[in-house]
């Protein structure tokens, strides 16, 4: 390579790396709007976008009832293994069995947020919550159980 390749070479760097800084350079002097927000300075007035998906949560109300039936569809839907249904079978008054939820075994470590698994849910019990700060320093942490101690489903959920 002659040095008036090299010399040339050199010259278009600086060019192009001086057109990407362009844009750069004029939001520095000339801000619209600041998008950048100061975590985690800014945790009570941090607003995130309606979209985020940060863990699955089962929804329950204030009697401790939810809507999840046991069926495992979100266990079937989730690409990963990231949710383990344990179900067991309860009497009806009329004597029959009928499948009910046990345990709601959810893996935060494995999760890949897809929300697959709360597309697939037909009673619409499990929901993406932005909970985002997940930091632990033992990984078992990351292993949750969704269904509060003595929760039951909601009468006329089937």
């Amino acid at each position: 390579m002659s040095i008036q390749q090299y010399i040339k070479n050199v010259f278009n760097a600086v060019k192009t790396l001086l057109k990407g800084m362009r844009v750069t350079g004029y939001y520095f002097f000339h801000p619209k709007e600041i998008i950048t927000q100061q975590y985690p300075d800014n945790r009570a007035t941090l607003k995130l976008a309606d979209r985020f998906k940060g863990e699955v949560v089962m929804l329950h109300d204030e009697n401790n009832e939810h809507a999840c039936t046991g069926c495992t569809a979100c266990e079937l839907a989730c690409p990963n293994g990231t949710i383990k249904i344990i179900t067991q079978f309860d009497i009806t008054p009329d004597g029959k069995k009928k499948k009910a939820l046990n345990t709601f075994v959810y893996h935060l470590e494995l999760c890949t947020m897809c929300n697959l698994c709360v597309e697939a849910c037909p009673t619409g019990a499990i929901t993406m919550a932005q909970n985002f700060e997940h930091s632990v320093y033992d990984r078992k942490q990351l292993t949750k159980i969704l269904n509060k101690p003595g929760s039951k489903i909601r009468a006329g959920v089937e």
